[in-house]
């Protein structure tokens, strides 16, 4: 059995009867589950009946799988979200369960990007930005019905892990937005392959991420793929687990070849980490300094 992380003690300790602990679960759950911001949390919703429950958190629907004869809601946690204690709706029902999230500290990185307009653009720059900022937003919210979600991925390029999840960000000294994904550095050109099934819902050349593609798995479980010097895809085209979706470049704001790769669970950006089974290989020894 998986050891228990200190964030998963502390929900068992808190004594809710509607949680699992994650070193019990199986199935479609993700192997490295905690609830902290970034992180995902497994809700027990109850026994199996005729129809999947409906649960929404933070007006998001969220997945509901099935697992060793009970329904499971599977909730991704936005990096924004405060520590303390969370709340998610069952559609239809007056209840509400409740969860804790435990704080997570995540280190700085300070990043010196030559292109002054990719840290403080212009009046036409912020015009585009907002006009893509539909489409990115409306890419990682998509939600597809389907039975079993596959979230045994394989990682989706060769290479060295350049930046983590989660990094306090600063650019050119000015504060930005958290790391919501994680960037393995590889030669320009190395083929990038799709992590698990799924469906292309977008893609597209963009002022920040240059060109990326969007992948669907199901349940609103949504993969972000940028800085790519090509794309392979085409939007509705079904890919297969390790099909080549394109290859690794540096367009937006980049500092060299790599691959932003982010995942997006009920529009929450979580940790990709969360996703393999060998979280300690993944990340050991593997980051390299800010350029």
């Amino acid at each position: 059995m998986r050891p228990l992380s200190h964030a998963t003690l502390t929900l068992c300790m808190f004594g809710l009867t509607t949680l699992f602990c994650p070193g019990l679960l199986a199935g479609q759950i993700p192997p490295h589950t905690a609830a902290v911001p970034g992180g995902v949390v497994v809700v027990d919703l109850g026994p199996v009946s005729d129809k999947a429950p409906e649960a929404r958190y933070r007006k998001q629907r969220v997945m509901v799988t099935r697992n060793d004869g009970r329904w499971q809601a599977v909730v991704g946690i936005p990096l924004g979200v405060k520590p303390g204690r969370q709340s998610l709706e069952i559609v239809g029902q007056s209840q509400t369960l409740a969860f804790m999230v435990s704080p997570k500290h995540y280190p700085e990185q300070r990043l010196t990007i030559k292109n002054k307009r990719k840290v403080n653009p212009n009046a036409e720059d912020m015009k585009r930005i907002r006009s893509e900022r539909g489409r990115i937003n409306a890419a990682l919210r998509h939600w597809e019905p389907r039975d079993r979600v596959e979230t045994g991925f394989s990682l989706p390029v060769q290479g060295r892990l350049s930046s983590p999840f989660g990094l306090r960000r600063f650019f050119n000294e000015q504060p930005r937005k958290p790391h919501s994904g994680i960037d393995i550095a590889a030669p320009e050109g190395t083929p990038i392959r799709a992590p698990a099934a799924g469906t292309v819902i977008e893609r597209g050349e963009f002022f920040f991420n240059g060109n990326s593609v969007f992948i669907d798995h199901g349940q609103g479980l949504v993969t972000m793929y940028a800085h790519m010097s090509r794309i392979d895809v085409q939007p509705g085209q079904q890919v297969a687990q390790g099909e080549i979706i394109g290859a690794v470049g540096h367009t937006g704001r980049a500092t060299g070849p790599h691959l932003h790769w982010g995942v997006s669970l009920n529009d929450a950006r979580v940790d990709p980490a969360i996703f393999f089974d060998d979280l300690e290989t993944l990340l050991e020894s593997h980051v390299a300094p800010a350029r």
